[in-house]
């Protein structure tokens, strides 16, 4: 598929600048093609509106709204203000020009920063593409709206703007390894010009969206459905809405691959589905759990690539679980999250290379699993 095509190499255009950043750019990538906003975490300094900003000026002939958000950010600097000449005439009408209701890619430094006046009119925005104001109703055009913060949000009243992002990406600083080809590539995107920039069209990105309703999930459909039992089980919350909307990722991953029809490999996705940062490690053991089993040829890259655990980190966790175990002052949900991770641990214990580390990292965690049985 030439729109694909033109996707991939935009993709490859963007991983190239941004060093240490596929993870981030590959998964901006399946939320474009899904149709579905992604929430970028991080600390300041991380390339996270950089990367959001080059992957922008690739769609070609769209317009792109980027905005900071502070405590005091009004809606009229986010939907545009009331057109003046019309309110003399009695009309609440936006003029619009210029502001988000246009953009074809959105961009929300500081998500969190929300305040109540602006926080109802972003909800419906994030989840219907719809804004409101008195009798007028714009549908907006935009293809994906992507927003970052540095922390996670502490008020509830909040929780329901994350909801609205379906894929969570946490940003950390690039290994040290890869500092120099990192000064590299950022000296070289200074003196760009963007004349060998790769493009695509938003219309040419619609026709991808609209493509990934037509991928055929049957083949996963079981396994996916065992799957949300199982995060719901590790005291992972799945709405039904959201499960619901897992399908599009699992769709845009196929479809990125260029399946018609999705495989266990494309389940990878939802390992960047965490409300907490806590949870990103137990559902990465969950998932891989059920991917590695995956025998299809055309599997995603990214589902192919798991982050090889270190046996000395592994083992310091299972000791710090231990210690945790027998503090003998535990709640039933604390006992719980303590297993969730010591079968996280498990799972990753499968990746370590070494035969000897392996093993006695396993007799270690068999040991404390023994030791929980028999306190039960």
């Amino acid at each position: 598929m030439q729109n694909i095509e033109e996707l991939k190499q935009v993709l490859a255009f963007v991983k190239e600048t941004f060093v240490g950043k596929d993870e981030i750019v590959d998964l901006l990538g399946i939320a474009l093609i899904a149709g579905e906003n992604a929430y970028l975490l991080g600390p300041p300094g991380t390339a996270k509106s950089a990367i959001v900003r080059q992957l922008s000026q690739c769609i070609e002939g769209g317009n792109n709204f980027e905005y900071l958000l502070t405590r005091f950010t009004e809606p009229n600097e986010i939907f545009g203000p009331f057109d003046i000449r019309k309110l003399k005439e009695g009309e609440l009408i936006t003029n619009t020009e210029g502001m988000m209701p246009e953009a074809s890619m959105v961009f929300l430094d500081e998500i969190f920063n929300a305040n109540s006046a602006l926080l109802n009119s972003l909800l419906m925005a994030l989840n219907e593409k719809v804004f409101r104001r008195g009798k007028e109703s714009i549908r907006l055009p935009a293809l994906m709206f992507v927003a970052a913060s540095n922390l996670m949000p502490d008020d509830e009243a909040l929780n329901a703007l994350l909801d609205r992002f379906l894929v969570r990406i946490k940003c950390d600083y690039v290994d040290t390894d890869q500092l120099a080809e990192v000064l590299q590539a950022g000296w070289a995107l200074e003196n760009r010009d963007g004349a060998d920039r790769p493009a695509i069209s938003p219309a040419a990105i619609r026709e991808l969206q609209q493509a990934c309703r037509s991928v055929d999930l049957g083949p996963v459909r079981k396994d996916f459905v065992d799957l949300i039992r199982s995060l719901r089980s590790a005291g992972i919350t799945v709405s039904d809405r959201r499960a619901v909307k897992f399908q599009n990722l699992i769709a845009a991953s196929a479809l990125s691959c260029g399946r018609s029809e999705a495989s266990l490999s494309d389940l990878w996705v939802l390992k960047y589905t965490w409300d907490s940062e806590e949870q990103i490690e137990i559902l990465a053991g969950i998932v891989d759990g059920i991917i590695e089993n995956d025998e299809q040829p055309a599997a995603h890259p990214r589902a192919l690539i798991n982050k090889m655990p270190k046996a000395e980190d592994l083992m310091k966790e299972v000791e710090r679980l231990r210690s945790q175990w027998d503090s003998g002052r535990l709640s039933f949900e604390e006992q719980n999250l303590i297993k969730d991770k010591l079968r996280q641990a498990q799972s990753r214990s499968k990746w370590i290379a070494d035969k000897e580390h392996k093993q006695y990292l396993t007799t270690e965690i068999d040991a404390l699993w023994q030791k929980m049985l028999q306190t039960i």
